[in-house]
């Protein structure tokens, strides 16, 4: 990328998230520290823009999520990020619905790789859009915590947001 990207940081309750568009739509979420983040050459490309309008609503919209009033994200993804096969896994995880968990092996069956669990579960672990991408709801074997980038408590809290404002 030899653009300049807007960025902005989002103080979340799980800790600061790091929100950068591209020209098609967002970028990425990333916790500040969670595992994959871009690299240092392509975050010398990010420059802080407070007033950017698509993350002053990426912000809001997070703020409606923690505060449980928002269910679904309605933001444009970019499409700069991932390979073809991380791409069709990115979007099945936008189809668990808020409030529920599937397993890596259902995601696998879901995006018609049931033999690539494995693959799946690395796709998941890539997901540059932590939260929006709901990344968080995909389990392991048996409903086990396990495999996510932001930590395993962020994973764990995220999954009791969504518990505690599901509908009842």
């Amino acid at each position: 990328m030899s653009t300049t990207l807007p960025h902005t940081r989002f103080e979340s309750p799980l800790g600061p998230i790091w929100i950068t568009a591209a020209p098609d739509g967002l970028l990425g979420f990333w916790f500040h520290d969670q595992k994959h983040l871009p690299t240092s050459d392509e975050r010398r490309h990010w420059t802080e823009d407070r007033r950017h309008p698509l993350l002053l609503n990426a912000q809001a919209q997070l703020r409606g999520y923690f505060g449980g009033a928002r269910q679904a994200f309605d933001l444009p993804l970019s499409s700069a990020r991932g390979t073809p096969f991380q791409r069709s896994v990115w979007r099945a995880l936008q189809d668990i619905p808020w409030g529920r968990t599937c397993s890596y092996g259902e995601l696998a069956r879901a995006v018609g790789r049931p033999e690539a669990v494995r693959a799946v579960a690395a796709a998941v672990g890539r997901n540059p859009w932590s939260i929006v991408v709901p990344c968080h709801r995909v389990l392991g074997a048996r409903g086990a915590l396990t495999g996510y980038a932001g930590g395993l408590e962020r994973k764990a809290a995220l999954l009791q947001l969504e518990q505690k404002h599901a509908p009842t």
